[in-house]
């Protein structure tokens, strides 16, 4: 009868007696939403109670009850931010397993949106590492379909600074597909990264770019492209920090250089006309027959993730979201 009573009631508890709960998925709180929330409660109240599990610990001066929370930390921090003493919540008694509070609190931001993609990719690693369930699993818990939670996982293989972008809002999560797919090529991986935050590229036009390197890479493979000749377009790649493609014809050639801004062709231009290292002399000298180096800029765009809903779906359901069959060549 008690935890019944506990799992139906509403409790009007102290704020200063809810601990925050170790597992929250959520790892960044936006201030200015955090004020407007802190207004809309000022205004009509608290709507929804939050949800926390009673403990009674013995300490020297008696029994102390303390709460610890599971879901509704943003109403949480919105309420001490407007001072109040007290707040509504419900009492979960038999919630005591670390696996269920993290749980309830993904559910609970998933159905609110309040995750973003890496937030909701570590809290389903969480469930698979520290709580031994897998994707399927997980998969069942939060309604969706497996596939969905294996691709989720996926993001967290990208390299530290991209995770951080995607983090931030930098970068959307349909950005994710193409630069996950070159995630054996780090240093065109690492380019085209670098070509959506500075040229600002849509989804369609990263995209675009990762099918055009599968198929460059393929066509080099099938005429045996001259493993010489790669060479040295890897290494003129890394020595002007962006793409350089080296494109042979039957008399000659070219060589495409991108930047990602003024300062970068300044750059590249200045190490060019001066001869500044070794390897570039080395790399000039090599190609002295080919002709003259062709800039292609590229006008920015709106950052977007410009597909449609259908397709957004689509991906979610996809069985091998960033695999490259996935991109007709």
């Amino acid at each position: 009868m008690t935890s019944q009573f506990f799992g139906d009631s509403i409790f009007w508890i102290e704020t200063d007696k809810i601990r925050p709960n170790p597992y929250q998925p959520r790892r960044e709180f936006d201030e200015a939403a955090l004020r407007d929330l802190a207004e809309s409660i000022r205004m009509y109240g608290l709507l929804q109670p939050l949800v926390v599990t009673r403990s009674e610990i013995q300490k020297e001066d008696g029994l102390v009850v303390e709460y610890e929370l599971i879901s509704g930390e943003r109403r949480l921090r919105a309420s001490k931010l407007l001072g109040l003493a007290q707040v509504p919540a419900i009492i979960r008694s038999n919630a005591e397993d670390a696996r269920l509070k993290l749980e309830l609190a993904i559910i609970e931001n998933l159905q609110r949106e309040d995750l973003n993609p890496v937030e909701r990719a570590r809290s389903f690693q969480q469930l698979v590492t520290e709580f031994g369930l897998k994707h399927i699993q997980v998969a069942q818990k939060i309604g969706k379909s497996r596939e969905y939670v294996s691709n989720t996982i996926r993001i967290l293989a990208l390299p530290s600074d991209i995770i951080d972008a995607l983090s931030q809002g930098k970068i959307s999560e349909g950005h994710a597909r193409p630069l996950l797919m070159l995630g054996d090529r780090p240093q065109e991986q690492s380019t085209l990264f670098k070509e959506i935050m500075f040229k600002r590229l849509t989804v369609r036009e990263t995209e675009m770019i990762a099918r055009k390197i599968a198929v460059e890479k393929t066509r080099k493979k099938e005429r045996m492209f001259d493993p010489e000749m790669l060479d040295m377009e890897r290494r003129l790649s890394e020595t002007f920090g962006t793409r350089v493609s080296i494109e042979q014809k039957q008399k000659g050639g070219k060589i495409t250089i991108d930047f990602f801004s003024p300062d970068d062709l300044k750059a590249i231009m200045k190490a060019i006309e001066s001869h500044s290292t070794a390897e570039v002399k080395a790399e000039v000298a090599a190609v002295k027959e080919m002709e003259k180096s062709e800039v292609i800029p590229t006008e920015p765009v709106v950052a977007v993730d410009d597909r449609s809903k259908d397709e957004k779906k689509e991906d979610e359901s996809s069985e091998d979201l960033y695999s490259l069959k996935n991109f007709s060549l």
